[in-house]
């Protein structure tokens, strides 16, 4: 087995376990302040990561280009905005529906991976494409005939999965970038570069916008630990598939989340789905696994 295999598995299941997190802390937190919490506390993790692989161990250091800086820039702003999106949409839709339309990154990353950077996939993609997309419409709803398009949580669902979609086109670039070390290595240092740009830009603005949501961040400390360290684990199985695999296949398999998803939604929420819904993401789920054919 691929070692990109097991280490997205591995990231989907923790990122689940963030999003449940996160969908708690909505209830204490501003959207802006659920998504800040999540960087803030994941910042000294994943500079203890990068300290202890670069220089605590056997392996070589990665060494930075100013590509690289251009491009984890980028990455971490788009994830920011994804994160924020994702979050709000959980006041909009429910657990497991939010998320598996923010979920379509993994359709998008293959088409901007491929404009961006020249990433390929198999023909079986064309097919995967047209399969999710039937199934984003099963679950965003009705088609409004008179306005046209999706409900608002549709749009909002598709915006964030396009935000995580770039933001791992260009952190799969940002790894690339780096000369030296290797795949852990490479995930390590673009997650201590990520996160601290993402914590400086979010508490600059909370300091000049909000300060009572930045308190309101700080009072909810214990779980925001717990958000961190998920969150941190997480980005760091990303990062390091990103930098064995094409984004769009490690997206793909990630689609695994669902699962998680779904049980997290029936086990801890309470929620229901529709049959409609519930059918909507399984074809969402056959669609993007069409990409691994």
């Amino acid at each position: 087995m691929e070692l990109w295999i097991p280490v997205t598995i591995a990231a989907a299941f923790l990122q689940n376990l963030r999003s449940m997190l996160q969908k708690y802390l909505k209830a204490r937190l501003s959207s802006l302040g659920a998504t800040a919490i999540r960087f803030f506390f994941a910042m000294p993790i994943a500079w203890a990561l990068w300290l202890g692989l670069s220089y605590g161990s056997t392996l070589e250091p990665a060494r930075f280009t100013a590509v690289f800086f251009l491009f984890v820039t980028l990455a971490a702003l788009a994830q920011i905005s994804g994160t924020l999106l994702l979050v709000y949409l959980f006041g909009l839709r429910n657990f497991a529906v939010g998320s598996t339309l923010a979920r379509t990154e993994a359709v998008q990353a293959a088409v901007i991976g491929f404009v961006l950077l020249g990433d390929t996939v198999s023909n079986w993609a064309v097919a995967g494409l047209l399969v999710s997309l039937i199934g984003v419409l099963l679950i965003a709803g009705k088609v409004r005939l008179g306005g046209g398009g999706f409900d608002r949580g549709a749009w909002i669902g598709l915006a964030s999965g396009a935000s995580f979609a770039v933001s791992s086109v260009l952190y799969r670039a940002s790894s690339l970038a780096l000369e030296g070390g290797g795949a852990f290595v490479h995930g390590a240092t673009v997650l201590m570069a990520a996160t601290s740009l993402q914590s400086i830009a979010l508490l600059g603005w909370l300091l000049l916008k909000d300060k009572p949501q930045l308190r309101a961040i700080f009072a909810n400390w214990r779980t925001g630990m717990l958000v961190g360290l998920t969150g941190g684990l997480a980005s760091l199985g990303w990062f390091t598939a990103f930098s064995l695999q094409n984004a769009a296949y490690v997206k793909a398999l990630a689609q695994v989340e669902i699962l998680f998803t779904l049980l997290a939604s029936w086990l801890f929420f309470h929620e229901k789905s529709t049959a409609k819904e519930v059918f909507g993401m399984a074809l969402v789920v056959a669609g993007i696994l069409l990409l691994l054919l």
